[in-house]
């Protein structure tokens, strides 16, 4: 590592978020999680068994309540989780942790009986009372309630499905965190974190990343018998849940969460599965770039010709003002918003040992500001990284006007303003790129981010099918059962074009959005081609775009994706459009292979 680097690493390592103000002011986390106990237990005594005789202005009145104790819960997990998320190995956050869990499910306890009771209302009241003018920043939510009626329990049995799951599916994910927190490999004889590894695998020098590869599966060998039990007991956990609640698929239940059919869904999955000739294509033209043909630890090389220790290196200054201005060109008032994360520490950018992998935005309560967390290790791709993530801080910051049913959207629409972030910060590097070379290391970054967000969760998604299908009807899998499922489902996308040797069977461990958020990866897909989309209308729409696609951010999730997508001009429900964005997709290769051509590389 050189010098910059490590001094871009260094600066970034300074800036860790300020999480004061989320509980303090209530007199602590455990003082927050009793009083939300309480208030939830005292609206439980004077409200249970009323909700069928409550007009609009009564009814606003239980929301509120509820909306206030789920508030208080929410900065309670936020605080725990946060803490916990900068410092895996420290058993005494990891225990808040589990305290705010256990906590937030005694108050899910109690204000059970409000679901249950307005699920159960018949259909021409609750429809009275949803279009009532006092319940319209309600009604989404609302609505959404009522879908789940068919698939919810008795309250009694509702009550000890959530207390059980504390012991139960919450621990499990937590230990499988646990295990993936000590994952250590070994670069060059030393330990270093496991996103060190894994950035390693971009890296110009072959040898870099084959030792890189080698380095993660040797790491991800020890435990992975175990890894595999905690996945098995958990797919049996989300078999059980979805028999006794009537789910007529394993990932319905998510759809439903995501305010999408399954009929939807089964058409993007089948539109994306129908057009892997495309990363089957980009990974072809790469292999002729780069003159050999692609192992799998090779998919996320470079193809920027530099000489070891020339690569470029963002610091994290110059990081903040190139997409700021990115933002600013396209909204001042987005530029704005953005900055702030920068100037109220609300950002922990550093990598280092403990700290969870990845990045993440993560939206507290519409009286609270969101947070927003990256590794950073100066290379260029951190930077799309940052514009991504702050996209979802501007979604979370200018939805704050919603209440708290109605500030996220949901998960197939949570990618819209973090792609368009990114697409807008793309466009300002490309504008500083001067040679063909620099043009194609952007476009390969850029084709790349999509495919790993479009073709690669959906074969997750289709890995994802196949063990809980097979956990159903088959049974317990064996630890060579999931890598053999997760190469098939692999090698469907990748065709003939990369080489998947055995030592990827194991790979699918350090997914944790398997273990955590069955059904979750498919709304990547869906929401990359929808904010593809929608930045292609701004591109044609110009100026007038500009104030529609802030009011669709600041709605959040108040209407249904279906009306959010018609602010901006997107009918989702047109079987054509998810061919809009693969569309996009196509013409960036396209440009790529012009710019290979051009640099000479092919």
């Amino acid at each position: 590592m050189s010098d910059t680097i490590e001094q871009a690493i260094a600066e970034a390592n300074e800036i860790r978020w300020d999480l004061r103000g989320l509980v303090d002011t209530f007199g602590g986390m455990n003082a927050v999680l009793s009083l939300a106990v309480e208030r939830a237990a005292a609206l439980q005594t004077r409200a249970r068994g009323t909700i069928a005789s409550l007009d609009a202005a009564a009814l606003v009145a239980v929301l509120e309540e509820i909306a206030a104790i789920r508030e208080l819960v929410v900065r309670a997990d936020t605080w725990a989780e946060l803490r916990y998320l900068t410092d895996l190995d420290d058993e005494v956050l990891s225990a808040d942790v589990q305290r705010a869990r256990e906590g937030a499910t005694t108050v899910d306890n109690s204000l059970l009986f409000f679901a249950l009771e307005w699920a159960a209302l018949p259909a021409a009241q609750a429809g009275a009372l949803i279009a009532d003018p006092l319940l319209a920043a309600d009604a989404n939510h609302l609505t959404s309630l009522r879908a789940m009626q068919p698939y919810l329990l008795a309250e009694g049995e509702e009550a000890v499905v959530a207390r059980k799951r504390v012991t139960g599916s919450s621990a499990w994910t937590q230990l499988y965190n646990d295990l993936l927190t000590g994952l250590r490999p070994r670069l060059n004889g030393q330990e270093a974190t496991f996103e060190a590894a894994m950035s390693a695998l971009f890296h110009a020098d072959r040898t870099v990343r084959r030792g890189a590869a080698e380095a993660i599966t040797a790491a991800l060998q020890p435990g992975l018998r175990t890894r595999s039990h905690i996945l098995n007991t958990l797919l049996a956990d989300k078999a059980l849940d979805d028999e006794l609640r009537g789910f007529p698929t394993w990932v319905s239940s998510r759809n439903l969460e995501n305010q999408a059919t399954d009929e939807s869904v089964d058409a993007l999955v089948d539109a994306v599965v129908s057009r892997y000739d495309l990363p089957q294509r980009w990974y072809a033209l790469k292999a002729r770039i780069l003159g050999h043909p692609l192992a799998y630890y090779d998919r996320m090389a470079s193809v920027l010709q530099v000489q070891p220790g020339q690569e470029r290196v963002y610091s994290f200054t110059e990081s903040r003002d190139l997409v700021l201005a990115a933002y600013r060109s396209f909204s001042p008032e987005l530029a704005d918003v953005a900055g702030e994360f920068f100037d109220r520490r609300w950002i922990d950018a550093g990598t280092r040992p403990g700290k969870t992998s990845g990045a993440f935005c993560h939206y507290v309560v519409p009286s609270h500001h969101p947070y927003v967390l990256l590794n950073w290790t100066g290379e260029q791709g951190d930077v799309l990284t940052m514009a991504h993530e702050l996209g979802h801080g501007v979604h979370g910051s200018l939805a704050r006007g919603q209440n708290v049913f109605a500030q996220s959207t949901p998960l197939t629409l949570a990618e819209t303003a973090s792609v368009f972030g990114e697409q807008l910060t793309f466009d300002a590097l490309m504008a500083q790129a001067s040679t063909p070379n620099e043009r194609l290391n952007l476009l390969a970054s850029s084709i790349e981010g999509a495919i790993l967000t479009v073709f690669r969760q959906v074969a997750m998604n289709r890995f994802e099918d196949a063990i809980h299908t097979e956990r159903r009807d088959v049974g317990s899998l064996s630890t060579a059962r999931f890598g053999e499922l997760w190469l098939a489902t692999q090698a469907d996308m990748f065709g003939g074009s990369v080489e998947l040797s055995d030592d990827y069977a194991s790979w699918w461990s350090y997914i944790t959005h398997f273990t955590h958020v069955p059904g979750y990866v498919y709304a990547y897909a869906y929401g990359q081609l929808l904010a593809m989309s929608v930045f292609q209308r701004s591109r044609e729409q110009g100026a007038d775009f500009t104030s529609r696609y802030l009011h669709m951010l600041g709605a959040g999730g108040s209407l249904p994706p279906h009306e959010l997508g018609l602010i901006v001009g997107c009918d989702l429900a047109d079987p054509s459009f998810w061919d809009a964005g693969l569309s996009l997709i196509e013409a960036q290769i396209d440009a790529a292979e012009v710019a290979a051509v051009e640099a000479g590389r092919i």
